[in-house]
This record gives C-alpha cells, structure tokens and sequence, in this order.
C-alpha cells in the first residue's frame, strides 16, 4: 500500500465522517432521535466537549482548558501518526497492510473530531432542543467547538447495575448508553484490531 492510497483511504474516510456530522447538525433539533431500528438502533444528536463516546471535559475558570488541551494532544497524536506511517510505508515490505490501514483509521477518526472542535463554532449556529443549527453563525470560538455525536444502540436495560461498571449503562440503565460517531467508531475498531491481531509486529 503505497501513501497515494493511504491518503485516498483517510481522505474518504474523513469525508464521510462529516458528511454525516454536517447533515445531523443541519438537520436535526439537539437531544432529537431517529429510530433506525426499534429497540436497540437510533441516531441521537448529542454535542459534547470534545471527548470520545460523549463524555464530557469539566471547564475551570469560565475558560475550557481541558477541552484546549484535548484539541492540542489530538493534534500532537495526529503529527506522531503521520510520522509513523511515513515512517512505515517507507520500509514497505517489513510491514503489514493491516497495521497501516488500522493508522490510517486512527488518524481520520482524531481528524474527524478535530474538525469539530476547531472549526463547528465558527461556521455554525449553536444547536438547541427547539432550533437545528444552519451555516453562517458562530457560537463559539477556535478550537472551542462541540462535537457532533449520534449513534446510539440502547441494547438492553440493566437494572441493578455494580457501581464499577456505571460507565457501561446511561442514565436509564440502558447497557452501552454511550453516544458516539464515525470517528469515534474508526479509532475504537482500529485500537482493538491493532491490539488483537497486529500486537507481535507492534511489539517489535
């Protein structure tokens, strides 16, 4: 696999992220759901700070610093990724088209959410539970944007649930009540592959 088609696949990748985030945001009211499939599939625009699957970055001082840094580590990981696969692609033999694809994913899905954080205050109106968003509005300012989550799979009620695994359930005990999107989805399947199937070559 050579950088043309890398840069190919992570261009596609980057762009169907956000085509979908873009029509969410344009089209749909916040905390509204679409049921895909009933009973264990909906898309449900949230917005959060800028954490994966929803999670939310506390804000000290009336400035968000955890959320500045979150966008400044991204952007760190992104220039390491980079490097690395520079670094891979050009020792091309010794190295497994899985472990670049499984970079690649990792590196779209950190871009993805980047984008979010960086530029949808810019270019957006904010979302409300009574108003979609359209282009041309600012709430916020650079890299203090949210990001746009809506996946949602409610598979199962969990009642009773121990303490220690709470972050497994939302707020009405449905198991796995994380919201999450595309990027998210790219970095999560990608880390697992990596781990499970290319450890002995990360391992060298």
């Amino acid at each position: 696999m050579n950088f043309k088609k890398i840069s190919l696949l992570i261009l596609i990748l980057l762009i169907a992220d956000q085509l979908l985030k873009i029509w969410v945001k344009t089209h749909m009211h916040l905390d509204e759901s679409i049921i895909v499939f009933p009973d264990w599939f909906q898309l449900r625009f949230i917005e959060n700070n800028g954490a994966a699957f929803g999670m939310h970055i506390a804000s000290k001082g009336g400035f968000d610093w955890g959320k500045l840094l979150l966008g400044i580590f991204r952007i760190v990981m992104v220039g390491l990724i980079g490097w690395l696969m520079h670094h891979l692609l050009r020792r091309r033999e010794d190295t497994p088209k899985g472990v670049i694809v499984g970079l690649a994913l990792v590196m779209a899905g950190a871009l993805g959410n980047i984008i979010d954080s960086a530029f949808y205050g810019l270019i957006f109106s904010e979302s409300t539970p009574y108003a979609v968003a359209h282009f041309g509005g600012h709430y916020a300012g650079f890299m203090m944007g949210k990001v746009v989550d809506m996946f949602y799979f409610p598979l199962f009620q969990w009642n009773n649930v121990p303490r220690f695994l709470s972050f497994l359930v939302d707020s009405n005990n449905y198991f796995f009540g994380a919201i999450f999107n595309l990027a998210d989805a790219y970095i999560s399947v990608a880390v697992v592959y990596l781990l499970l199937f290319q450890y002995k070559f990360l391992s060298k």
